[in-house]
């Protein structure tokens, strides 16, 4: 099986780069990690599964257009055809958008269009609604409104605690985003 070359960029812990490393059969070779917070423990899942990985301080360039560059000169170096943000927390630039168009997959905790940005599954657990879920969606100029790819419900029960829900919401992540990646590259293969 011919594998897609692929980067995931993160900003935290990599519950998901980790369920995209475990997952079977997946048509994807992840060839570098980009991250934009010095000592996350995505770097440490990297390392472990010897992907390479890209540490780069927005603040370091003079502008969005400028890290944007560097980001795709890299990878365009390491060969990748697919992005998928997990656990990103920084809004995709124009230039990345349409170096990539149309293969940049984001995961968002929670049933966009409901509580997109920061703090999804805070937001729910907060408005007190019963059902809230993940969702995987192309990347687009805004935050979190990209064509939806596929979404699942989490109900939110009366005893729940954020962190209850929260836990419940990855399990959910860490199954829905393999099998969606899966899907869509062996639509593209």
């Amino acid at each position: 099986m011919k594998k897609t070359k692929a980067a995931v960029f993160a900003s935290g812990t990599g519950s998901n780069f980790q369920a995209i490393m475990e997952a079977d059969n997946l048509p994807v070779e992840v060839v570098l990690l980009v991250c934009d917070k010095a000592g996350a423990k995505v770097m440490e899942k990297a390392a472990q599964y010897g992907v390479p990985v890209l540490l780069f301080d927005p603040k370091a360039y003079a502008s969005k257009s400028a890290y944007e560059q560097k980001l795709i000169e890299e990878l365009e170096k390491a060969g990748v055809e697919w992005i998928f943000l997990a656990g990103y927390m920084r809004i995709v630039g124009p230039d990345l958008l349409g170096a990539f168009e149309g293969r940049i997959v984001n995961i968002h905790p929670s049933l966009l269009p409901a509580f997109p940005g920061k703090d999804a599954i805070g937001q729910a657990y907060q408005a007190g609604v019963d059902t809230t879920g993940v969702t995987v969606h192309y990347i687009d100029e805004g935050i979190d409104t990209g064509p939806i790819i596929a979404q699942e419900s989490v109900g939110i029960h009366p005893e729940d605690t954020e962190d209850m829900l929260k836990e419940r919401i990855q399990q959910v992540e860490h199954n829905l985003y393999p099998n969606v990646i899966r899907q869509l590259l062996n639509q593209t293969t």
